[in-house]
């Protein structure tokens, strides 16, 4: 935790963090710390990505008192940093890659994950467009007690809310063990969840998750020929059919 230490080594407000466990991430640096005696979340943006701090902010900020996503407590623009409390629960892709989970579980868990995208897409939807979570992977999920928590909304964006669904889909599909029969059964499970409650529809999903497979190749190079052949078989024969490897 050497890079947490430098801010509780150089930054006054920060000196008496004390690191617990440091998250993954692709861009910045994200830690579990106890701040003043309480559990809190630092995040550090790299510089280049102020405005992606800037619109994480935004998104907690409206949206904590009414939604499961962390409260926002400082936005610490001179470093750069977020701080915000910390989810406690089971990370929804360990849940659902776990193979000692029952079924039944990971069907609640898909379920609640389609009732979080609907919350989410209807509070921040206005007449002219929808406001979607952006970087939709099952990593970025918590879940506690029989509610799921978003996490991490820097990408969130102007955009379709089939783009978020499909990238979920994606997500769910191509995280080990990739492309199972029960990995087809919950993603339908998910689609159709929230299909049935959505008051909007969503169009062309086989395309949207064809691409989002195809998204993932620049995160899993090694994986680059099972996403490439599932990506062509769901766009070209559906999510049903790539299933039963028609």
């Amino acid at each position: 935790m050497r890079d947490i230490q430098w801010l509780s080594d150089h930054v006054e407000r920060y000196k008496n963090a004390i690191a617990q466990r440091r998250f993954k991430s692709k861009k910045n640096i994200v830690a579990y710390v106890v701040l003043n005696g309480q559990p809190r979340i630092l995040k550090w943006f790299v510089p280049g990505l102020r405005q992606n701090m800037e619109n994480e902010y935004a998104i907690l900020k409206k949206g904590f008192p009414a939604l499961s996503m962390p409260s926002p407590f400082d936005k610490d623009m001179e470093n750069n940093v977020l701080v915000m409390s910390y989810i406690l629960g089971q990370n929804v892709c360990d849940v659902i890659n776990d193979p000692q989970t029952a079924f039944e579980e990971k069907e609640k868990s898909s379920c609640l994950l389609a009732d979080w995208f609907i919350r989410f897409h209807s509070f921040f939807k206005t007449e002219q467009s929808f406001q979607i979570r952006g970087d939709a992977t099952l990593r970025n999920f918590i879940q506690n007690k029989g509610r799921i928590w978003g996490v991490d909304f820097e990408e969130s964006r102007i955009g379709k809310p089939s783009e978020d669904i499909a990238t979920l889909c994606g997500s769910l599909l191509s995280t080990e063990p990739m492309f199972t029969d029960e990995k087809f059964k919950l993603c339908q499970i998910f689609l159709d969840t929230y299909r049935k409650s959505a008051p909007w529809t969503i169009d062309n999903i086989n395309d949207e998750i064809s691409y989002a497979l195809l998204e993932r190749i620049q995160w899993r190079p090694t994986d680059e020929e099972t996403l490439r052949k599932y990506a062509a078989k769901i766009r070209s024969k559906g999510l049903q059919a790539a299933r039963h490897n028609y």
